[in-house]
Formats: structure tokens, C-alpha cells, sequence
């Protein structure tokens, strides 16, 4: 099996996400956050590509104005940034969507696309299924990631219900979904992240339900 050829896409970790009605609930960002810059340090180690995303609803908007401070990348991202690094700014929830970076990555010849950032329930969600019409590998970092509580006319989710519930989703079919510290020992590996699938997901959901009806009877 060939190494991966992986980029590192570090999505809208702004300080938008730290305070106020966006801020990460689960994980919660003081501990998300130390995992995005231990990845982001063992990617800049590797030498891999390093893209860092940043979010705008334009000049004046209630949420990511770009002449706020809440539009900048949070320190810990923007004191690891080094000079081979892209920097991208998206008005869509993909970082496919309307930007050069499916074109770029491929310019790095980069096979493997490894997400982190916020939210879970928004950019890495749409970045991620995205990906895969563009032809490439998702990973999807489990705690370098982060979800908020969502209540709408739909109904209520909390926070950690979203995040593990869209982790599971992805891992379903979208993305290789793991930790921190097995992406990074896969990374020194050169292996890929291990993935689940459509068929042996369904599967053991199947037999949780049965084990779950087992118990109750």
C-alpha cells in the first residue's frame, strides 16, 4: 500500500469559536485546541502541507467581519504558521466550495486530506463530504474538532450528541475519524488513518439494537 501523500487543513480556528453564542461546547475548545496544535506542530515537523482556513461573512456582519478580531486565527494556530503555509478565506461552509484549494492540493500532489477545526456541525461536515466528489482521502481529527448546541424549529441537540453523532456519520463512509494521537502515529508511520465503512457500520448498529432489545426484555 502506497504512504499516504497528506496536507493538514487547519478549518476556521478563529476567535470567533471562543467566546459568545458560537463558542465549542464538546469538546469542549480548552481541550480541543491543544490537540490542533499538536497536530498542526507534528505536521510542520513531517513537512506536510499546511492550509489554514479562516471563515468571513463580510465587512459589518453580526459573526466573522473580517475587520474584527474575532475574524483572526486563534494564537496558538497563528504563531505555529510557517512561510510554506496557504491561507484561505471561504464565504461557504466547504473549504472546497468557491476557493483554489481542491486545485492546490493537487498541485501538492496530495492524495489524503486531513481535517481539524470547527465546527463539527458545519465546515468540517461539508468539507469533508466534499471531499470525497474531488477525489480525495478525508481524515477527521475526534477531539481537534469541535460541535455547539443547535436548537432550532427542527428540534434540540446538545452539543455532544451532534459532535459523536456526525463523527459516526463520517466515519460511516466519508472519512477515516480518530484521534489526535493515532493520526499523528500514523503520520510518522506513513500509513493510512484506520476507516470504517457503510457495511460494517450498519452492521454493528444492527447487532447494538439487538443487544440493547436483549437487555430490556
Amino acid at each position: 500500500m502506497n504512504a499516504p501523500r497528506r496536507a493538514l487543513v487547519v478549518i476556521d480556528v478563529q476567535n470567533e469559536y471562543f467566546a459568545g453564542p458560537l463558542e465549542i461546547q464538546y469538546p469542549p475548545h480548552g481541550e480541543s485546541l491543544p490537540m490542533i496544535a499538536k497536530a498542526i506542530d507534528a505536521a510542520n515537523a513531517a513537512g506536510i502541507p499546511v492550509i489554514a482556513v479562516q471563515h468571513s461573512a463580510g465587512p459589518g456582519a453580526p459573526v466573522f467581519d473580517p475587520g474584527t478580531d474575532a475574524f483572526r486565527l486563534h494564537s496558538e494556530v497563528a504563531d505555529r504558521a510557517r512561510g510554506g503555509w496557504k491561507s484561505v478565506v471561504k464565504q461557504y461552509g466547504s473549504v472546497y466550495a468557491q476557493t483554489d484549494v481542491a486545485e492546490w492540493l493537487r498541485a501538492q500532489q496530495v492524495d489524503t486530506v486531513t481535517l481539524l477545526g470547527y465546527m463539527t456541525n458545519n465546515c468540517v461536515l461539508a468539507s469533508a463530504v466534499e471531499g470525497e466528489g474531488h477525489g480525495f482521502t478525508t481524515e477527521v481529527l475526534s477531539d481537534a474538532t469541535g460541535a455547539i448546541h443547535l436548537a432550532n424549529d427542527a428540534g434540540f441537540v446538545d452539543a455532544k450528541t451532534v459532535h459523536t453523532t456526525l463523527l459516526t456519520l463520517l466515519a460511516s463512509n466519508y472519512a477515516a475519524v480518530g484521534t489526535t494521537d493515532e493520526w499523528v502515529s500514523a503520520l510518522h508511520a506513513q500509513a493510512p488513518l484506520a476507516k470504517s465503512d457503510l457495511g460494517s457500520s450498519a452492521v454493528g448498529g444492527a447487532r447494538r439494537v439487538a443487544q440493547q432489545a436483549a437487555r430490556a426484555a
